[in-house]
């Protein structure tokens, strides 16, 4: 009766290691901590659970004070996709910019320093960078979230990404494998699919992940596409053929793998988020995201009620769970191996680098001669839907620092057929 109850508890307790949840508030809540106490390893935090990098930073040293080596993932692109600055908008320019840049050693700084605020709020793992072709020009989700439509391009700033966001101590999520950059349907809402071929795949889409690969990334995303090419049955997050033998078996990585957000609809709406967990871990996946949507304990506790199941009914060898859980805990004794301490922080800090970036991405579209503003203006503000990646939380655009730098400032709100003014 001892050795099953102790195999139970290693079998819960493996289960609540591979689950990245999120949660509500911009403080820890009880029933987290006390899942950290039995076995959670990991937790999201997203724009609901920040108002500052101070706050950010006290709610992680809250969770390390319940465990000291759990993970604390962000999804922290810069640009649109911010996090850690959600309330105020991101102080470093997105993928798309990098790229129209292309200095690999500037993607190296603005990644360096990104990871180093990070790391001094206590972030120790980011969901970035997107190494996603943006191949189709209609795509819903990625777009400037990409470095470009330039396979080695993308390749080359991936690794630039991957090594100076790890250089700082916090390890890289390069996603969304095998490449989200040729869809036209966002997978939040629902399943997208590639038809291409193989050798396209091979020499478009693959390329930047090899390259990260290489860099050492710490941890992949895997997307949930369908690529008929690669599996005609499974999309990427719960397929063997994707995620063991592509990426793990041909492309020799044998870091982390974690899923997109599980609650996301192209794996929800078709497989649930139970059966969709117990798949992607019998897949190849490591580690489960959820919580984009989804904040509360009784998610976790479905999720993990879901794997010890799989595991008893023979769908889910309990060996798989448990190198999936080792594979968390391996991620962690790296981060916990490469925090900084406060004063290296503070001495490899390049808080320009982001302006600099910026100001290195703009293009002057106009042959006249710029002449600086002197007077306040009016302002046509065109401002698109933000997808769920980006949120709605965030500023977007140019019209409230205008109107505070030259007030009197006019502007006028326009987003499709809708026109307002602010």
């Amino acid at each position: 009766m001892t050795t099953l109850a102790r195999a139970t508890d290693t079998l819960t307790r493996d289960a609540l290691t591979v689950l990245q949840p999120g949660f509500a508030g911009t403080t820890a809540p009880d029933w987290l901590l006390r899942r950290l106490g039995e076995g959670l390893a990991s937790v999201a935090l997203f724009g609901r659970n920040v108002t500052s990098p101070e706050q950010v930073a006290a709610l992680t040293a809250q969770l390390r004070a319940e465990r000291e080596d759990v993970l604390v993932a962000i999804d922290e692109e810069g640009g649109d996709v911010t996090r850690l600055e959600v309330r105020t908008g991101s102080s470093f320019p997105g993928n798309h910019a990098l790229g129209a840049v292309d200095d690999v050693g500037l993607t190296r700084a603005v990644a360096a320093e990104l990871g180093r605020r990070l790391a001094a709020a206590g972030v120790d793992f980011n969901w970035a960078p997107s190494a996603d072709v943006n191949s189709n020009p209609d795509n819903p989700v990625i777009g400037v979230r990409s470095f470009g439509a330039d396979t080695d391009l993308v390749a080359r700033h991936t690794a630039a990404y991957v090594t100076g966001m790890q250089s700082a101590g916090v390890a890289t999520c390069t996603k969304h494998f095998p490449g989200h950059g040729d869809t036209g349907i966002d997978s939040h809402h629902a399943m997208p699919r590639i038809d291409v071929d193989a050798g396209v795949l091979a020499e478009r889409d693959l390329v930047p992940f090899r390259a990260a690969v290489a860099a050492g990334t710490r941890a992949v995303m895997s997307a949930h596409i369908l690529v008929p090419a690669l599996d005609p049955d499974l999309p990427a997050t719960l397929s063997r053929r994707i995620l063991t033998d592509l990426l793990r078996g041909e492309m020799g990585y044998d870091g982390l793998i974690v899923t997109d957000g599980i609650e996301m609809r192209a794996i929800a709406g078709t497989y649930g988020i139970e059966r969709g967990t117990a798949m992607a871990i019998a897949a190849g996946a490591d580690a489960i995201c959820v919580g984009g949507g989804l904040s509360d304990e009784g998610t976790v506790r479905r999720l993990s009620d879901a794997l010890v199941a799989a595991v008893r009914a023979g769908e889910l060898p309990e060996e798989r769970l448990a190198d999936a859980a080792e594979r968390v805990r391996a991620l962690a004794r790296w981060t916990a191996a490469n925090r900084p301490d406060g004063g290296r922080s503070e001495d490899t800090a390049d808080g320009d680098v982001g302006l600099r970036a910026a100001r290195r991405a703009v293009r002057v579209t106009v042959a006249e001669e710029f002449t600086p503003l002197t007077e306040p203006p009016y302002v046509a503000a065109f401002t698109p839907v933000a997808n769920i990646a980006v949120g709605d939380e965030t500023p977007w655009g140019v019209a409230a620092e205008l109107r505070r730098l030259l007030p009197g400032t006019e502007t006028g709100a326009f987003n499709g057929a809708d026109a307002g003014s602010e």
